[in-house]
Protein backbone atom coordinates (compact mmCIF):
# COMPACT_ATOMS: atom_id res chain seq x y z
CA UNK A 1 0.00 0.00 0.00
CA UNK A 2 1.37 3.46 -0.70
CA UNK A 3 2.33 6.18 1.55
CA UNK A 4 -0.55 8.99 2.00
CA UNK A 5 0.34 11.39 -0.80
CA UNK A 6 -0.64 14.56 1.40
CA UNK A 7 1.59 13.44 4.10
CA UNK A 8 4.45 13.13 2.15
CA UNK A 9 3.66 16.67 0.42
CA UNK A 10 3.05 18.78 3.13
CA UNK A 11 6.51 17.38 4.60
CA UNK A 12 8.39 17.94 1.65
CA UNK A 13 7.06 21.37 1.01
CA UNK A 14 8.15 22.60 4.35
CA UNK A 15 11.80 21.02 3.34
CA UNK A 16 11.99 22.80 -0.31
CA UNK A 17 10.85 26.06 1.42
CA UNK A 18 13.70 25.61 4.08
CA UNK A 19 16.53 25.01 1.95
CA UNK A 20 16.01 26.28 -1.88
CA UNK A 21 17.16 29.32 -2.53
CA UNK A 22 15.17 31.47 -4.96
CA UNK A 23 16.42 32.94 -8.54
CA UNK A 24 14.92 35.31 -10.78
CA UNK A 25 13.33 33.43 -13.67
CA UNK A 26 10.00 31.55 -15.06
CA UNK A 27 9.92 29.93 -11.40
CA UNK A 28 9.43 33.48 -9.51
CA UNK A 29 6.68 34.47 -12.14
CA UNK A 30 4.47 31.34 -11.77
CA UNK A 31 1.88 32.10 -10.33
CA UNK A 32 0.24 30.17 -6.93
CA UNK A 33 -2.53 29.14 -9.37
CA UNK A 34 -0.63 27.36 -11.89
CA UNK A 35 2.28 25.96 -8.82
CA UNK A 36 0.03 22.74 -8.29
CA UNK A 37 0.75 21.01 -11.57
CA UNK A 38 4.75 20.84 -11.27
CA UNK A 39 6.40 18.32 -8.56
CA UNK A 40 6.81 20.42 -5.30
CA UNK A 41 5.64 23.26 -7.05
CA UNK A 42 9.18 23.24 -8.45
CA UNK A 43 9.67 24.04 -12.54
CA UNK A 44 12.11 22.11 -14.53
CA UNK A 45 15.57 23.92 -13.84
CA UNK A 46 17.62 24.95 -16.89
CA UNK A 47 15.82 26.94 -19.08
CA UNK A 48 15.24 30.27 -18.89
CA UNK A 49 15.55 33.53 -20.16
CA UNK A 50 14.84 35.08 -24.11
CA UNK A 51 13.27 33.58 -25.96
CA UNK A 52 11.47 31.19 -23.70
CA UNK A 53 8.23 32.27 -21.78
CA UNK A 54 6.14 30.86 -18.81
CA UNK A 55 2.70 30.79 -19.81
CA UNK A 56 0.10 29.61 -16.72
CA UNK A 57 -2.88 28.08 -19.29
CA UNK A 58 -6.17 29.76 -18.13
CA UNK A 59 -9.58 28.49 -19.47
CA UNK A 60 -12.85 29.14 -18.41
CA UNK A 61 -11.89 30.91 -15.17
CA UNK A 62 -9.10 28.48 -14.01
CA UNK A 63 -5.63 27.60 -14.23
CA UNK A 64 -5.31 23.86 -16.32
CA UNK A 65 -1.20 23.39 -17.13
CA UNK A 66 1.73 24.95 -17.60
CA UNK A 67 3.51 25.59 -20.95
CA UNK A 68 7.31 26.77 -21.04
CA UNK A 69 7.07 28.73 -24.76
CA UNK A 70 9.96 28.94 -27.03
CA UNK A 71 8.61 32.42 -29.03
CA UNK A 72 11.81 32.40 -31.57
CA UNK A 73 10.18 28.63 -32.84
CA UNK A 74 7.10 29.40 -32.25
CA UNK A 75 6.70 26.29 -30.39
CA UNK A 76 6.64 24.88 -26.93
CA UNK A 77 9.55 23.61 -25.32
CA UNK A 78 7.15 21.71 -22.91
CA UNK A 79 4.10 21.01 -21.28
CA UNK A 80 3.63 20.12 -17.27
CA UNK A 81 0.51 19.03 -15.89
CA UNK A 82 -1.21 16.77 -13.41
CA UNK A 83 -2.39 13.44 -14.73
CA UNK A 84 -6.15 12.90 -13.81
CA UNK A 85 -7.72 9.43 -13.87
CA UNK A 86 -9.21 9.03 -17.54
CA UNK A 87 -10.38 6.17 -19.80
CA UNK A 88 -8.83 7.59 -22.64
CA UNK A 89 -10.63 7.40 -25.79
CA UNK A 90 -9.68 9.19 -29.06
CA UNK A 91 -12.35 11.21 -29.90
CA UNK A 92 -11.44 14.83 -30.35
CA UNK A 93 -13.02 17.33 -27.84
CA UNK A 94 -15.37 19.60 -29.86
CA UNK A 95 -13.87 23.15 -29.37
CA UNK A 96 -12.48 25.62 -31.62
CA UNK A 97 -8.87 25.91 -31.64
CA UNK A 98 -7.20 28.73 -29.62
CA UNK A 99 -4.12 31.04 -29.16
CA UNK A 100 -2.80 32.33 -26.39
CA UNK A 101 -3.11 36.42 -25.47
CA UNK A 102 -0.26 36.80 -23.04
CA UNK A 103 2.41 35.81 -25.98
CA UNK A 104 0.90 39.01 -28.09
CA UNK A 105 2.14 42.69 -28.12
CA UNK A 106 -1.10 43.71 -27.30
CA UNK A 107 -2.19 41.81 -24.30
CA UNK A 108 -5.70 41.41 -22.78
CA UNK A 109 -7.25 38.13 -21.29
CA UNK A 110 -4.87 36.45 -19.62
CA UNK A 111 -6.52 33.17 -20.81
CA UNK A 112 -6.56 31.30 -23.83
CA UNK A 113 -8.68 32.90 -27.13
CA UNK A 114 -10.48 31.30 -30.19
CA UNK A 115 -8.85 31.72 -33.25
CA UNK A 116 -11.02 33.39 -35.33
CA UNK A 117 -11.94 32.12 -38.72
CA UNK A 118 -10.36 34.94 -40.52
CA UNK A 119 -6.38 35.62 -39.77
CA UNK A 120 -5.46 37.40 -36.97
CA UNK A 121 -3.71 40.46 -36.52
CA UNK A 122 0.11 40.01 -38.01
CA UNK A 123 1.17 40.95 -33.80
CA UNK A 124 -0.40 37.77 -32.93
CA UNK A 125 1.59 35.41 -35.14
CA UNK A 126 4.97 37.36 -34.02
CA UNK A 127 5.74 34.70 -31.51
CA UNK A 128 3.81 32.08 -31.61
CA UNK A 129 1.94 29.67 -34.14
CA UNK A 130 -1.14 30.69 -35.69
CA UNK A 131 -3.77 27.87 -38.14
CA UNK A 132 -2.38 29.07 -41.15
CA UNK A 133 0.93 27.42 -40.38
CA UNK A 134 -0.52 24.13 -39.77
CA UNK A 135 -2.90 24.96 -43.45
CA UNK A 136 -1.86 22.12 -46.59
CA UNK A 137 -0.26 19.84 -44.33
CA UNK A 138 -0.38 16.07 -45.27
CA UNK A 139 2.18 14.34 -43.19
CA UNK A 140 2.58 16.88 -40.38
CA UNK A 141 -0.34 17.30 -38.04
CA UNK A 142 -1.08 19.17 -34.52
CA UNK A 143 0.42 17.11 -31.17
CA UNK A 144 -0.64 18.07 -27.95
CA UNK A 145 2.20 17.92 -25.28
CA UNK A 146 -0.71 17.88 -22.52
CA UNK A 147 -3.22 15.34 -24.55
CA UNK A 148 -6.57 15.69 -24.14
CA UNK A 149 -6.81 11.57 -23.35
CA UNK A 150 -4.46 12.16 -19.82
CA UNK A 151 -7.49 14.73 -18.73
CA UNK A 152 -10.71 13.86 -17.61
CA UNK A 153 -13.32 16.96 -17.19
CA UNK A 154 -14.71 18.77 -20.49
CA UNK A 155 -12.69 21.83 -19.84
CA UNK A 156 -9.39 20.43 -19.15
CA UNK A 157 -9.79 18.49 -21.84
CA UNK A 158 -10.48 21.64 -24.13
CA UNK A 159 -7.49 23.35 -22.34
CA UNK A 160 -5.37 21.27 -24.30
CA UNK A 161 -6.45 22.63 -27.62
CA UNK A 162 -4.10 25.58 -27.79
CA UNK A 163 -1.57 25.58 -30.32
CA UNK A 164 0.76 27.14 -27.67
CA UNK A 165 0.18 23.24 -25.93
CA UNK A 166 1.29 21.58 -29.69
CA UNK A 167 4.55 21.17 -32.03
CA UNK A 168 3.94 19.46 -35.93
CA UNK A 169 4.54 15.94 -35.37
CA UNK A 170 4.62 13.54 -37.81
CA UNK A 171 1.46 11.79 -38.53
CA UNK A 172 2.76 7.84 -38.63
CA UNK A 173 4.60 8.64 -35.34
CA UNK A 174 1.96 10.60 -33.24
CA UNK A 175 -0.79 8.45 -34.45
CA UNK A 176 1.38 5.14 -33.77
CA UNK A 177 4.05 4.73 -31.47
CA UNK A 178 3.58 7.94 -29.11
CA UNK A 179 -0.31 7.43 -29.15
CA UNK A 180 0.35 3.92 -27.98
CA UNK A 181 2.53 5.47 -25.39
CA UNK A 182 0.47 7.78 -24.27
CA UNK A 183 -1.91 5.07 -23.40
CA UNK A 184 0.38 2.62 -21.44
CA UNK A 185 1.29 5.73 -19.42
CA UNK A 186 -2.26 5.99 -18.90
CA UNK A 187 -2.83 2.74 -17.83
CA UNK A 188 -0.19 2.75 -15.27
CA UNK A 189 -0.76 5.86 -13.76
CA UNK A 190 -4.28 4.85 -13.18
CA UNK A 191 -3.52 1.55 -11.98
CA UNK A 192 -1.13 1.98 -9.66
CA UNK A 193 -0.26 5.72 -9.14
CA UNK A 194 -2.11 6.48 -5.72
CA UNK A 195 -1.60 9.93 -5.55
CA UNK A 196 -1.02 12.62 -7.93
CA UNK A 197 1.26 12.27 -10.69
CA UNK A 198 3.23 14.91 -12.33
CA UNK A 199 3.91 14.75 -15.95
CA UNK A 200 6.13 16.81 -18.41
CA UNK A 201 6.00 16.56 -21.64
CA UNK A 202 8.26 18.16 -24.37
CA UNK A 203 10.46 17.99 -27.73
CA UNK A 204 13.70 18.58 -28.77
CA UNK A 205 14.16 20.78 -32.11
CA UNK A 206 18.13 21.25 -32.83
CA UNK A 207 19.28 23.93 -34.53
CA UNK A 208 18.94 22.21 -38.02
CA UNK A 209 15.33 21.44 -38.16
CA UNK A 210 12.84 22.10 -40.68
CA UNK A 211 10.74 24.88 -40.29
CA UNK A 212 6.89 24.97 -41.21
CA UNK A 213 6.66 27.85 -43.72
CA UNK A 214 9.91 29.45 -42.13
CA UNK A 215 7.97 29.69 -39.06
CA UNK A 216 7.15 26.86 -36.96
CA UNK A 217 9.94 24.50 -35.99
CA UNK A 218 9.45 20.80 -36.23
CA UNK A 219 11.19 19.03 -33.33
CA UNK A 220 13.11 15.82 -33.83
CA UNK A 221 12.15 13.89 -30.79
CA UNK A 222 9.47 14.37 -28.56
CA UNK A 223 9.39 13.00 -24.73
CA UNK A 224 7.96 13.16 -21.59
CA UNK A 225 8.24 12.10 -17.88
CA UNK A 226 6.26 11.30 -14.94
CA UNK A 227 6.59 11.74 -10.88
CA UNK A 228 4.46 10.16 -8.11
CA UNK A 229 5.83 9.16 -5.22
CA UNK A 230 2.89 7.73 -3.91
CA UNK A 231 2.47 4.33 -5.43
CA UNK A 232 1.34 0.54 -5.16
CA UNK A 233 4.31 -1.02 -3.69
CA UNK A 234 2.36 -3.94 -4.61
CA UNK A 235 2.43 -3.51 -8.52
CA UNK A 236 4.14 -6.26 -10.56
CA UNK A 237 7.53 -5.85 -10.60
CA UNK A 238 7.59 -4.62 -14.50
CA UNK A 239 5.42 -2.35 -13.35
CA UNK A 240 7.55 -1.08 -9.88
CA UNK A 241 10.19 -0.73 -11.49
CA UNK A 242 9.27 2.07 -12.46
CA UNK A 243 8.22 4.46 -10.25
CA UNK A 244 8.67 7.09 -8.53
CA UNK A 245 9.43 8.47 -11.89
CA UNK A 246 9.82 7.27 -15.42
CA UNK A 247 10.37 8.71 -18.85
CA UNK A 248 10.13 8.09 -23.04
CA UNK A 249 11.12 9.39 -25.97
CA UNK A 250 10.85 8.94 -29.53
CA UNK A 251 11.96 9.96 -33.06
CA UNK A 252 9.74 12.10 -35.04
CA UNK A 253 10.14 10.31 -38.07
CA UNK A 254 8.06 8.17 -40.46
CA UNK A 255 10.21 5.20 -40.05
CA UNK A 256 12.70 4.09 -37.53
CA UNK A 257 10.27 5.81 -34.56
CA UNK A 258 10.02 2.99 -31.75
CA UNK A 259 9.23 5.04 -28.40
CA UNK A 260 11.94 3.89 -25.96
CA UNK A 261 11.37 4.37 -21.94
CA UNK A 262 14.45 5.05 -19.95
CA UNK A 263 15.03 6.60 -16.59
CA UNK A 264 14.35 10.33 -16.28
CA UNK A 265 18.32 11.39 -15.50
CA UNK A 266 19.25 9.15 -19.05
CA UNK A 267 16.56 10.70 -20.89
CA UNK A 268 18.60 14.27 -19.21
CA UNK A 269 20.93 13.17 -20.74
CA UNK A 270 19.55 12.72 -24.14
CA UNK A 271 18.25 16.09 -24.04
CA UNK A 272 21.78 17.75 -23.39
CA UNK A 273 23.22 15.81 -26.21
CA UNK A 274 20.73 17.59 -28.40
CA UNK A 275 20.52 20.62 -27.13
CA UNK A 276 23.25 21.65 -24.63
CA UNK A 277 21.27 22.35 -21.82
CA UNK A 278 21.21 20.86 -18.71
CA UNK A 279 17.72 20.43 -17.85
CA UNK A 280 16.38 19.04 -14.71
CA UNK A 281 13.05 17.50 -15.39
CA UNK A 282 12.23 17.40 -12.02
CA UNK A 283 12.92 18.95 -8.34
CA UNK A 284 15.26 16.14 -6.24
CA UNK A 285 15.13 13.69 -9.18
CA UNK A 286 11.48 13.44 -7.61
CA UNK A 287 13.09 11.57 -4.48
CA UNK A 288 11.99 13.00 -1.52
CA UNK A 289 15.13 13.51 0.91
CA UNK A 290 16.47 11.47 3.77
CA UNK A 291 15.19 14.22 6.12
CA UNK A 292 12.02 14.30 4.49
CA UNK A 293 11.47 10.35 4.37
CA UNK A 294 12.57 9.96 8.21
CA UNK A 295 10.01 12.36 9.50
CA UNK A 296 7.42 11.16 6.84
CA UNK A 297 8.19 7.31 8.85
CA UNK A 298 8.26 8.82 11.84
CA UNK A 299 4.72 9.77 11.81
CA UNK A 300 3.56 6.80 10.22
CA UNK A 301 5.26 4.63 13.26
CA UNK A 302 3.25 7.49 15.56
CA UNK A 303 -0.07 6.48 13.94
CA UNK A 304 0.81 2.53 14.20
CA UNK A 305 1.40 2.52 17.61
CA UNK A 306 -1.96 4.90 18.25
CA UNK A 307 -3.98 2.97 16.40
CA UNK A 308 -2.65 -0.40 18.39
CA UNK A 309 -2.95 1.55 22.00
CA UNK A 310 -6.71 1.93 20.79
CA UNK A 311 -7.31 -1.75 20.00
CA UNK A 312 -6.05 -2.90 23.34
CA UNK A 313 -7.41 -0.56 25.18
CA UNK A 314 -11.46 -1.93 23.55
Amino acid sequence: MGVDHTLFKIIGLLFVAATTPTHADCQENLIEACQQFVYMNRLPQGLQGPPFQCICQRYNGKARFVTLYDTLNRTPVYSAYTFKRSTGGSARVDVPWMYEPQLSINVGSREMQPLPQTDLPLTHGDAQAVLEDYRDTVDVVRGQLCPDTHQMEFDDKAATYTLTNVVPQVREFVEGPWAAQENAVRQRLNNYCHGTAYVVTGAVARKATVRRHDRVAVPDYVWSAYCCVDYDCRAPYPEFSKFPAFASVGRNTKLDNDVKEMSVQKLEDIIMDATGYTLKIFYDNCELNHVVLSWVWFLMLVSILSTSRIAMVA
